[in-house]
């Protein structure tokens, strides 16, 4: 398998930056099944789910799906499970049978919230860890990042 690289980069780039990936989605947690990277007992994929659905009540399954990147079926999974932790109630539309709305229900809010002041300590713990000259230049990274992990 022949490799393209640029004439300013070396082979060595390439492994070196995927080693850097790996200890970032270590260091992060994100290789535990069932932990947040902010230390709360449940896997990454309900963790998002709620986020979502707290973020907009009413979401269908399918808009879910979209949100996460996620296949329809692994949606149904990651609804159950938060169905039957009691955080997530499936509404019927009242005017198309065929779509279920999502919503939190009481003991979903306080564990939204919960993940929420969780997720924001750990991330305020990292960000200040960042020398204040350096965060632009982090942030501008992660944004570069992000773009080229969307156009692959």
């Amino acid at each position: 398998m022949s490799r393209n690289y640029n004439r300013s980069e070396r082979p060595d780039d390439v492994l070196d930056f995927q080693d850097s990936m790996v200890s970032l989605i270590r260091s992060l947690g994100l290789h535990k099944a069932d932990t947040t990277p902010c230390g709360q007992p449940l896997s990454v994929g309900e963790a998002q789910a709620l986020l979502e659905v707290g973020r907009q009540p009413g979401l269908t399954q399918n808009g879910l799906a979209q949100r996460l990147g996620l296949d329809k079926s692994t949606v149904s999974r990651l609804v159950g499970m938060l169905e039957r932790r009691s955080w997530i109630e499936r509404v019927r539309d009242r005017s198309d049978s065929r779509f279920c709305h999502l919503r939190l229900t009481a003991a979903g809010m306080k564990a939204n919230a919960n993940l929420a002041r969780s997720r924001r300590a750990k991330f305020e713990r990292i960000f200040r860890a960042i020398p204040r000259a350096q965060r632009p230049g982090v942030a501008a990274s992660l944004s570069a990042l992000m773009e080229a992990i969307d156009e692959s």
